[in-house]
């Protein structure tokens, strides 16, 4: 039994689903799409390498009817999910649309359903077209659809991936088209948009869409050229072509010739695969950061665990405060706050006001010019004191004069 196959598309399943609270929140369809996509695509894979790990047992017929026409569905899924990310990556990098409206997000979110959901379920449709028999198994990985290799079969069900992909490409190029012209200014310009992305996630969309789409390309080309190697069967008429319709057919390992056997391995690792880099582009960016200090801060609550007390720096640097000047009487009366002095305190000399003490937000390059508008003389002075008992201010009994 090939245990690394229910563990590996378990394990994939899992964490699949770890970037969807923030996907959730921010109500982004086409990722939350694939998410789904993904997750019951793993789900399924783990199933069939359980239930036939040795076996090709003619069992659970009603379920590879479900999971056979969910693979296809699945292959057409992830290309059409990307496309509409494209889309609106496009969208906003433009300055065709600066403002989003509640009814152009409605309509938005209509489109991404449609094109996440009812393009996959057509093309899941399409293939009845040209299913031969109901369904396939093969020991250690399940069922598998069955697909009468033809013509037909080329334009149904592999051309439509492939455009949908060139698609894909055309809308994330012209994306990246509309960046590079404005490098400079495309945060402001995702504000301008009132988009919730930065240019962080904005670029890990655009870099998950395109990985995902050339291994899409890479696996439908090589599937296509793989099953249509063995040759064309001619499409005689649609009663030739479904007789015989509820047969399943069985291949046994022993059976199954090494590169065949090989590929059919690949093949249901590419899902596993698929999901990591969907993993991988999410995990660590900084939404991520935040759900998992969130998870860990609830963890550390429920099971009553002292928080980790922060060090205190090692090297503090000083930083500089002025203080108040001392309350002078005239005969009008004189305000203790430095800047409200009338114009007569200002042009009188204080006796030993020292400008700086070492406790302050101010710089010196904002308290010079202050001290130098004043008809003190020698601004020098000011900064080197003949001595400390100069620089201080007179003793007083008075608590308001106190320093």
């Amino acid at each position: 039994m090939h245990y690394e196959l229910p563990i590996g598309a378990f394990a994939a399943a899992l964490l699949v689903l770890v970037p969807l609270p923030w996907h959730w929140r921010a109500r982004n369809v086409p990722t939350l799409s694939i998410i789904a996509w993904l997750f019951f695509s793993n789900i399924m894979l783990a199933v069939n390498a359980i239930i036939w790990a040795d076996n090709i047992n003619i069992t659970a017929q009603v379920w590879c009817d479900i999971a056979t026409k969910f693979q296809i569905g699945a292959t057409m899924a992830l290309p059409a999910c990307c496309l509409c990310l494209c889309i609106h990556l496009e969208r906003i990098a433009s300055v065709r649309q600066v403002r989003t409206t509640v009814e152009q997000k409605r309509r938005r979110m209509l489109f991404d359903l449609a094109m996440c959901w009812g393009v996959p379920i057509i093309s899941m449709v399409l293939h009845y077209v040209v299913q031969g028999h109901r369904f396939d198994i093969v020991e250690d990985f399940g069922c598998r659809p069955a697909t009468y290799i033809s013509i037909a079969a080329i334009f149904l069900v592999w051309v439509p991936q492939l455009v949908v992909v060139a698609l894909t490409l055309a809308f994330a190029g012209a994306a990246l088209y509309h960046f590079f012209r404005r490098r400079l200014t495309f945060a402001r310009h995702l504000q301008d948009t009132q988009s919730a992305l930065t240019p962080g996630r904005y670029f890990r969309l655009m870099a998950m869409a395109l990985s995902q789409m050339i291994w899409a390309t890479f696996l439908t080309i090589t599937n296509m050229v793989l099953t249509v190697g063995g040759g064309l069967r001619p499409w005689t008429s649609w009663a030739d072509v479904h007789s015989n319709f509820g047969r399943i057919a069985v291949f046994p390992t022993v059976f199954i010739p090494e590169t065949q056997w090989r590929w059919t391995y690949f093949i249901f690792w590419t899902v596993p695969l698929t999901a990591l880099m969907f993993f991988a582009f999410f995990a660590f960016g900084q939404d991520a950061v935040k759900e998992y200090r969130a998870v860990f801060g609830a963890v550390r609550r429920i099971a009553h665990l002292p928080e980790k007390e922060k060090a205190a720096p090692a090297h503090t640097l000083p930083s500089f405060t002025r203080l108040p000047a001392p309350k002078r009487m005239s005969g009008r009366g004189a305000s203790s706050d430095f800047g409200t002095h009338t114009d007569k305190t200002l042009h009188s000399k204080p006796q030993g006001d020292f400008p700086l003490t070492p406790r302050s937000t101010s710089s010196f390059g904002t308290s010079v010019p202050e001290y130098d508008a004043r008809d003190y003389g020698d601004v020098h002075s000011l900064h080197k004191p003949a001595s400390l008992s100069d620089a201080l201010p007179p003793r007083t009994h008075d608590a308001h004069d106190m320093a």
